[in-house]
């Protein structure tokens, strides 16, 4: 049986992992010279030879990393995470959204001084109001959106919640959840001066099951430190991110996430098993089971699952974890062309079966990019794409040998050009470093404009192509990369600074091209505020004015998260 129990997160916290800042080396300079691989692979099994770790391959960013470290995918962490610790000196003050955007407040109430009272006798302690400590909040971590909000409530159980939306509803206040505040499409902080409420607080791990790998938790669990502990008990959790570090499991399931594990265990909406939910209302919907299988009625979960907080605020969730691999292997590839990505990633499926668990893929900016912004060098030779391939399974001998037969063959028939693999656990986050922190790199470059797509594979990276002749010399970077296994491109553009005009040839360009190839205009970020407007691209009108039906039943004031996700004439 399942024992029912409350652990403190901070019983495991985050232990920092620092690499010894090495002499930086240019991605021009050469390669180390070429050694056995890193796995016992017999020699003969590969055309030729893979080349081993050049000792300067990783080298932290410049600076001090205990002020505000970087998440892998490039979002800070740590406690000055959002406030732009890490933004260049000098970078001005994000522009209000609402003198930015052409929206229009809805007829909400304000907060009032009896309001704040009410809310202190709900969450004692738990009520923020100091503007300085708001500043943060209010802003998105892409730094493009700022909110206006003047109330921060912290709550610790879902009763709490439950008090909150209860009197938000009938004094009409608007509300916007906030998980890690890792978001990239502006779902997680205000328009206006709507109540912004915290799941921090809501951080314990109330039951977990050795046998089944079923964990029960709050919604304000910290991903990584969930990781960290159904690792020490021999599982993991079905998805990774770059935001691991901050994101909450809560934020996680309410935008659907997909991340670096989606291609082996699927999306939230098939490993979440139930969720408690907090209706606009107040009420608690308890749906939290643990069963894998109830075939009793609509499977009502699914509503909240990547409803990014506009049907609902979700306060625990249960989720299966699959077993930790026992062994872990990683390739790092150089292919020719986009073609050869593709034929390697169809002959990757073929040959290595079950055990695939990730297949991510990069073009040659990207790793320009990663090296003269943070120091992280190829260890292969330059080539027009890059490939990381990861397989997980149970047997280290076995894996590697079925790894070291698509090595051979892959580079015999001139797929590869070049490569390297890792099985020791540090190559193994060095080797993913070289893709992780991409976001990173870009985020150094310049003003990015960021698109999140899933596309047929065939023509995943053509508007990459399209894009950067379209823009030309208007453009510092336009790059891709992403889940190739799972169809996810990240069509990045960057620019010394943002320009409307550079905005106006990139939309709605993008989406009609992404509409053509019936493709979607967000794969895994969501839809909150920035891409509202465009869900049209990819739904029809049918179901769009089921959206907004569904939202009325649920939400009838429009409480809550308002002005996300639903277009901005609904």
């Amino acid at each position: 049986m399942c024992i029912k129990r409350e652990i403190p997160l901070g019983h495991f916290q985050a232990r920092s992992q620092q690499l010894p800042a090495l002499p930086p080396r240019a991605l021009s300079t050469g390669l180390a010279p070429k050694e056995e691989p890193e796995a016992s692979v017999p020699a003969a099994m590969l055309r030729r030879q893979l080349l081993a770790w050049p000792a300067w391959l990783f080298r932290g960013p410049p600076g001090p990393r205990g002020a505000c470290a970087l998440g892998a995918e490039g979002r800070p962490v740590g406690p000055l995470a959002r406030r732009g610790c890490c933004s260049a000196p000098g970078t001005p003050e994000v522009p209000l959204t609402r003198e930015r955007y052409p929206v229009r407040r809805l007829p909400f109430s304000t907060v009032s001084e009896q309001d704040l009272a009410a809310f202190e006798r709900i969450v004692p302690g738990g009520v923020v109001t100091d503007p300085e400590a708001l500043q943060a909040p209010n802003v998105d971590w892409m730094r493009t959106l700022r909110g206006s909000s003047k109330v921060l409530l912290r709550p610790r159980t879902s009763e709490e919640v439950s008090h909150i939306l209860r009197h938000c509803h009938e004094r009409n206040l608007a509300v916007n959840p906030q998980g890690g505040n890792t978001g990239m499409v502006g779902g997680s902080v205000p328009v206006f001066d709507e109540i912004i409420l915290s799941t921090a607080r809501m951080n314990q791990i109330l039951s977990f099951h050795s046998v089944s790998g079923i964990l029960v938790c709050q919604a304000g669990c910290v991903l990584e430190e969930l990781s960290r502990y159904v690792e020490e008990r021999d599982f993991i959790m079905p998805l990774d991110l770059g935001a691991k570090g901050s994101c909450h499991i809560g934020g996680n399931v309410a935008t659907n996430a997909g991340g670096l594990r989606f291609l082996r265990y699927g999306s939230l909406r098939g490993t979440v098993l139930g969720l408690e939910v907090v209706l606009a209302n107040g009420t608690i919907l308890d749906c939290l089971t643990s069963l894998r299988k109830d075939n009793t009625g609509y499977d009502l979960k699914q509503l909240f699952i990547g409803s990014e907080g506009t049907l609902g605020v979700i306060t625990a969730v249960s989720i299966l974890c699959p077993p930790k691999p026992r062994a872990v292997n990683v390739a790092f590839l150089g292919c020719p062309g986009f073609a050869e990505v593709l034929q390697t990633f169809s002959t990757c499926k073929g040959m290595l079966g079950e055990i695939l668990s990730a297949f991510e893929f990069m073009d040659a900016v990207c790793m320009q990019l990663v090296g003269r912004h943070l120091h992280l060098a190829s260890p292969v030779q330059e080539s027009a794409f890059y490939v990381l391939i990861e397989t997980s399974g149970s047997n280290a001998g076995h894996d590697a040998e079925k790894l070291g037969s698509f090595l051979e063959h892959a580079l015999g028939s001139g797929l590869v050009t070049d490569g390297t693999m890792a099985t020791d656990q540090t190559k193994v986050k060095m080797l993913w470093a070289l893709r992780e922190r991409i976001t990173e790199a870009l985020s150094r470059d310049g003003y990015v404009y960021k698109y999140d797509l899933s596309l047929p594979l065939e023509r995943l990276y053509d508007i990459v192509t399209d894009v950067r002749a379209r823009l030309g010399p208007h453009a510092k970077h336009v790059v891709g990369y992403g889940h190739l296994g799972d169809g996810n491109l990240h069509l990045n553009v960057t620019a010394e600074a943002f320009s409307a005009s550079l905005l106006g040839a990139l939309e709605p360009h993008v989406y009609e091209w992404t509409a053509r190839q019936q493709g979607s205009v967000s794969a895994e970020h969501g839809v909150g505020f920035r891409k509202r407007d465009v869900l049209g691209y990819s739904k029809p009108p049918e179901a769009l004015q089921l959206m907004q039906q569904l939202k009325a039943l649920l939400d009838p004031k429009g409480i809550l998260n308002p002005y996300k996700m639903l277009p901005s004439q609904a």
